[in-house]
């Protein structure tokens, strides 16, 4: 990892949320401190990240220049972080925020697929366009 770089984002780019929310920080990390890394492309190879797509699926992914994985809110934490809004991060790591948000980024990730529009009639939900992979 570039030495500038302080984490690199591993998001879902086939669910339009997460494309939106990426798209935008994208623009505002004018710093390029954010590598990101869409695992919906078919040329993301998960092999060489020692994890499995349906943990990468789960939820929202980074990993920082010494290899640490961080995931779920953290990571939007830190994304925020890097593009210069500390100011914003700072509120939801006190005790009644923080659990709130763990709580909404935990219901949004397991239900991400279906919200998005991703999950057929007979309850099965496509995980990645590259995977093929499918969740019943």
């Amino acid at each position: 990892m570039n030495q500038q770089i302080e984490l690199e984002v591993f998001f879902d780019g086939a669910c339009p949320l997460c494309r939106k929310e990426i798209s935008m920080i994208r623009r505002l990390d004018r710093r390029h401190r954010i590598l990101f890394t869409d695992i919906s492309e078919p040329e993301f190879d998960i092999k060489i990240y020692g994890k499995s797509m349906d943990q990468l699926m789960e939820e929202i992914h980074a990993r920082l220049p010494d290899g640490t994985w961080v995931t779920g809110v953290e990571v939007f934490r830190r994304l925020y972080s890097a593009i210069g809004c500390r100011w914003l991060v700072l509120p939801t790591r006190l005790p009644g925020i923080s659990h709130f948000l763990d709580l909404t980024y935990r219901v949004f990730a397991k239900n991400r697929l279906k919200l998005t529009g991703r999950c057929h009639s007979n309850g099965a939900c496509e995980m990645s366009p590259q995977s093929k992979e499918v969740r019943t």
